[in-house]
């Protein structure tokens, strides 16, 4: 093979693989930013596991907002259709944060409870998040979908 063509290939190639390195750093630098949202009953069966942080969302249960009275710290259960989660977070919770309204903590778990470090509260009656609405209409679904076979199991 020509020297001169030899060279350009050389050269070719070692910006090919530059390329290559750069994009798949990238792609995982975005992948370790990313925040999935799971709502209560996901993360109890277990579809989380795999996620060091992600976003629960749903409703903030009635009459379970416990305050400290030495610190900041909150404690407080997540509920959706199926399931509900103990959140604990230390910090400034939002004006609109309150009972029996939607809630999307950020955090991670520590045992059978989530760790939240930030709370979002949303900011008027009829807003909830796309995703937030899109998982709880999902997980509600599934609830349905099982209760109509169980009774048509009793039917039978």
């Amino acid at each position: 093979m020509n020297p001169t063509r030899q060279r350009r290939l050389t050269i070719v190639l070692a910006i090919l693989a530059a390329v290559i390195v750069a994009a798949a750093l990238v792609v995982y630098a975005l992948q370790q930013n990313m925040n999935y949202l799971f709502t209560p009953s996901q993360v109890q069966a277990g579809e989380a596991t795999s996620y060091k942080t992600f976003r629960l969302g749903g409703m903030v249960k009635a009459d379970s907002i416990q305050r400290s009275n030495d610190s900041l710290k909150v404690t407080f259960t997540v509920v959706d259709a199926g399931g509900a989660m103990p959140v604990e977070y230390t910090g400034i919770l939002p004006d609109l944060f309150r009972e029996n309204q939607s809630v999307i903590a950020t955090g991670h778990m520590d045992g059978a409870r989530f760790i939240a470090t930030e709370v979002l509260a949303k900011h008027d009656e009829t807003y909830m998040p796309k995703e937030l609405k899109d998982a709880m209409a999902k997980a509600h679904a599934g609830k349905h979908i099982d209760e109509a076979a169980n009774q048509d199991k009793q039917q039978l």
